[in-house]
C-alpha cells in the first residue's frame, strides 16, 4: 500500500469508530476511538490465532509504517500548538512553581524510579534485562501526554487552577523526557557514557532555546496578525508557525515542542486578545478544533492499530502488567516528594497528589519512542510494556478521571486552594 491508501484506510477507520463511539457509546472522543480501534483489532488477532483470517499482510503493513517519525516530526507540532493555544497565560504564571518542578525533576525521578521497578519486574519473570535498557523504558513512560489528557479535562469540571497544573506539565515535559531518552539511547548503542552535568547543560540549553525561539516566533505572529484582518491568511501563518517552528527547532538542536507551545500560548492570548477581530478568533478557533480534532482520530486509531503488529507473549504480559503498577507507583512517589516541598511555600489541597497522579496520562508519544528504538535487547519486551502502560492509562484513567477529581472534591465550585501562605506580618 502506498501512502495515500495508508492515509485513506486511516480516515475511513477513523470515521467509522467516530461515528459508532458518538451514536452508542459516547466515550471521550479520543478514547473512543482508540477502544474501538483496540477492540476490532484484538478481533482480528483472535480469528488469526483460529486460522479464520490471516492477519500476516496486515501485520506486516502495520509494522512497516513508521509510526514514530510522523507523530515526533509532525502531528506532534499540530497538537501541542492546539492544545496551548487555549491555556491562559496568566493562570500558567499563577502555577508557574509546581509546573516547572513537575515538567523537570518529576520527569527525572520518575524515569529513575519506573526504570528501576521495571528492571526488577523483568528481572522477576527471568528476563536478563540491563539497567540501561530498563530506564531507556523509565525515560518513554516518564513524560505525560498533553494529547492525552487536555481535551479530557476540559470535559470533567476540574478547576481551572488544576487543569492549568496539568495541562501545562504535559505540554512541557516532553522536551526533558526526550533529552533523557536520547542521552539513555546514545550511552545504550555506543557505550559513551554522557557525563551528568553535559546532561543537565543538554536540558537547559534544549529548554531555554526552545523558550528563545517560541518567544521570537510566537511575537512575530503576534505582529503580523494585528497588521491584518484576513482570517484565511491568518489561520495559515498559525499553521505556518506551528510547523515552520517545529521544523526549525529541530535544525537547530533546541527543543522543539518547546518551541511551539510557547509560540501558542504568545498567538493564544495575545494573538486571540490584541491581534484579532472576534470574526477572526472565532474561525481560528473553529480551525484548530477541527485540524485538532483529525489529528487526534488519525493518532489514536493508529495506536489502536498497533496491537496487530505486536507478538503477545504471556511472560512479556505479565511484565507489562507490572509496568503499569510500577509506572503510576514512581508518578506517585515523584509528585509526592515535590508537592511536600511546595508546601513549605504554598497550600495545596489534600487530594491533589492523588488527582496528579492519575491525570498523568501516556499516549502516543511513549509508543513513538519505544517505536523509534533500534533493534536492542528485549525491545520486544519494552514495546509490549509501553503499549500496556498507554492502553491502561487512557482507557481506564482516561474514563475514571471525572470521578477521582469528583471524588477529592475538586469541581469548578470547589476552590482548588494553591496559593503562597500569606507572610507572617499579614496574619492577624
Amino acid at each position: 500500500m502506498n501512502a495515500l491508501q495508508i492515509f485513506a484506510v486511516l480516515v475511513v477507520i477513523a470515521a467509522s469508530a467516530s461515528y459508532v463511539n458518538h451514536r452508542y457509546f459516547q466515550m471521550p472522543a479520543t478514547i473512543g476511538l482508540m477502544a474501538l480501534t483496540l477492540a476490532g483489532s484484538l478481533f482480528f488477532v483472535l480469528l488469526d490465532k483460529f486460522g479464520i483470517v490471516n492477519l500476516a499482510p496486515v501485520a506486516l503493513t502495520v509494522r512497516s509504517f513508521d509510526f514514530a517519525d510522523p507523530l515526533l516530526h509532525g502531528i506532534l507540532a499540530f497538537l501541542l500548538f492546539a492544545g496551548a493555544l487555549h491555556i491562559d497565560l496568566d493562570d500558567l504564571k499563577q502555577q508557574a512553581l509546581p509546573v516547572t518542578l513537575l515538567a523537570s525533576i518529576g520527569v527525572i525521578v520518575t524515569c529513575a524510579l519506573t526504570g528501576a521497578a521495571f528492571w526488577l519486574a523483568a528481572h522477576s519473570l527471568g528476563f536478563e534485562l540491563s539497567c540501561l535498557h530498563a530506564l531507556l523504558f523509565g525515560a518513554l513512560i516518564a513524560p505525560t501526554d498533553p494529547i492525552a489528557v487536555i481535551g479530557i479535562l476540559k470535559k470533567v469540571g476540574a478547576p481551572r487552577s488544576l487543569e492549568t497544573k496539568i495541562a501545562g506539565e504535559s505540554l512541557f515535559n516532553d522536551g526533558v523526557g526526550v533529552v533523557l531518552f536520547l542521552s539513555l539511547l546514545k550511552l545504550s548503542i555506543d557505550g559513551t557514557a554522557p557525563s551528568v552535568s553535559s546532561v543537565a547543560l543538554s536540558l537547559v540549553r534544549e529548554a531555554l532555546g526552545g523558550i528563545a525561539l517560541g518567544l521570537l516566533l510566537g511575537w512575530s505572529a503576534f505582529l503580523l496578525l494585528r497588521s491584518i484582518d484576513a482570517y484565511k491568511v491568518e489561520a495559515l501563518l498559525t499553521l505556518a508557525v506551528a510547523a515552520g517552528g517545529y521544523g526549525v527547532a529541530e535544525s537547530v538542536h533546541v527543543s522543539a515542542p518547546i518551541t511551539v507551545v510557547v509560540a501558542g500560548l504568545i498567538v493564544g492570548n495575545h494573538g486571540r486578545r490584541i491581534g484579532m477581530s472576534e470574526f477572526t478568533r472565532k474561525q481560528l478557533d473553529a480551525f484548530w478544533e477541527i485540524l485538532d480534532e483529525i489529528m487526534n482520530a488519525l493518532l489514536f486509531v493508529l495506536m489502536g492499530l498497533q496491537i496487530i503488529a505486536i507478538k503477545l507473549d504471556w511472560a512479556e504480559i505479565a511484565v507489562g502488567s507490572l509496568a503499569i503498577v510500577g509506572a503510576l507507583a514512581s508518578r506517585f512517589f515523584a509528585i509526592s516528594m515535590l508537592i511536600s516541598v511546595m508546601r513549605l511555600k504554598r497550600a495545596f489541597s489534600t487530594g491533589v497528589v492523588k488527582i496528579l497522579t492519575w491525570c498523568g496520562l501516556r499516549g502516543g508519544i511513549s509508543i513513538a519512542l519505544a517505536l523509534s528504538l533500534p533493534p536492542l535487547p528485549h525491545k520486544d519486551l519494552i514495546l509490549t510494556s509501553t503499549y500496556m502502560v498507554v492502553i491502561f492509562s487512557v482507557l481506564v484513567q482516561g474514563l475514571t478521571v471525572g470521578r477521582v477529581i469528583r471524588a477529592s472534591g475538586q469541581t469548578h465550585e470547589s476552590s482548588d486552594v494553591d496559593a503562597p501562605h500569606p507572610r507572617s506580618d499579614d496574619r492577624t
